[in-house]
């Protein structure tokens, strides 16, 4: 291992800012991820870890103690029946890279989270998703560091708490399993419709004359992404910064009531979910450009916010939250952010 102190954790968030850590590694093994948190535990320091920081942000105070980088690698493709396949993934593996090699299988389940950038051991974390899949319906297992017993644990998809963009490791174990693999569950075969809204418009708009593989579908997400959202490795971002809020019956009611032409998607439950970009396009944050904070919306996508300017993490949550009050105000509607901040 190789323990280095003073690290600028601008460098560890696509969204480059954030202050200094005491001390960073690079954890290769599960070997390695207990040497790294026995060594900070005999100098009481506290540990967290990361992957490729595509869904955080670091706090200006930077990090007084041992971050952790998530580099397990491994991709094992387990034949389970002529249908099914079970593979195991390593947490620092990249997750497009991990969805690209699931495709080339012909395997069916994850094609639509493509070029969602990050680490695969990230994505159960905030049940990652897009365009009608997210991580939830594949998982079917996980392995992580229980810090509590500083035993290594298997957790099922059930055992996950997963929501919409939640799971129990944002919320009520935040912090409490370090993820080192994964274990997905994938059909052979063709993706079946009815498709997600983007997609089948794309779909209609560039007809194949083959079937709708997970390859055809896979690059539909791609064009889709690629034409809307910046690349994080060329423009500082974290990808969509907010959740599309839900909302009660008597919330949508009420808001369609002064804006029935407002999309939304109806839930079984009761109310709909309302896209947080035609929230914030109709508050004026289109292309919006904020000089004094130095942060701008981007012009495909007001849900991507860019830092163009800025010089501190200070600066991105007080664009954050003008952005959020001005809808609270003009709407009643609270956006939620999705990128964790810090410690």
């Amino acid at each position: 291992m190789n323990i280095v102190p003073n690290v600028s954790l601008a460098n560890y968030s696509t969204m480059r800012l954030g202050g200094i850590a005491d001390f960073l590694v690079e954890i290769h093994s599960r070997n390695d991820l207990l040497e790294a948190l026995a060594w900070a535990s005999e100098r009481q320091l506290p540990t967290i870890m990361i992957g490729g920081g595509s869904n955080i942000v670091w706090q200006d105070a930077g990090f007084q103690g041992l971050v952790m980088v998530n580099k397990i690698m491994g991709y094992d493709d387990h034949l389970v029946s002529a249908g099914e396949h079970r593979l195991t993934i390593g947490a620092g593996e990249l997750w497009d890279s991990v969805v690209a090699r699931s495709v080339q299988a012909g395997l069916t389940g994850i094609e639509a989270l493509s070029l969602i950038p990050g680490s695969a051991g990230a994505t159960p974390i905030q049940n990652v998703g897009a365009y009608g899949q997210d991580i939830s319906q594949t998982l079917e297992s996980l392995e992580a560091l229980d810090i509590r017993s500083n035993t290594f644990v298997t957790l099922s998809s059930a055992d996950c708490g997963f929501a919409y963009r939640n799971s129990r490791f944002k919320s009520t174990d935040r912090g409490r399993f370090y993820i080192v693999s994964l274990t997905l569950r994938l059909s052979v075969g063709n993706p079946l419709p009815p498709f997600y809204g983007a997609i089948q418009a794309y779909l209609e708009a560039n007809p194949v004359d083959e079937a709708i593989t997970p390859a055809v579908l896979r690059d539909a997400v791609i064009a889709i992404r690629s034409a809307k959202l910046p690349d994080p490795e060329i423009v500082a971002n974290n990808g969509s910064f907010f959740a599309n809020p839900i909302v009660t019956e008597q919330q949508l009611q009420s808001l369609l009531a002064q804006h029935p032409d407002m999309p939304h998607w109806p839930l079984e439950t009761g109310g709909a979910k309302v896209p947080a970009a035609w929230l914030l396009e109709q508050a004026g944050f289109k292309d919006y450009h904020d000089t004094a904070t130095g942060m701008a919306t981007w012009p495909k996508q007001p849900l991507v916010l860019v830092n163009e300017q800025a010089r501190a993490t200070a600066d991105l949550l007080a664009f954050k939250e003008k952005l959020v009050s001005t809808v609270a105000d003009r709407y009643g509607v609270t956006l939620v952010q999705e990128p964790e901040i810090l410690p």
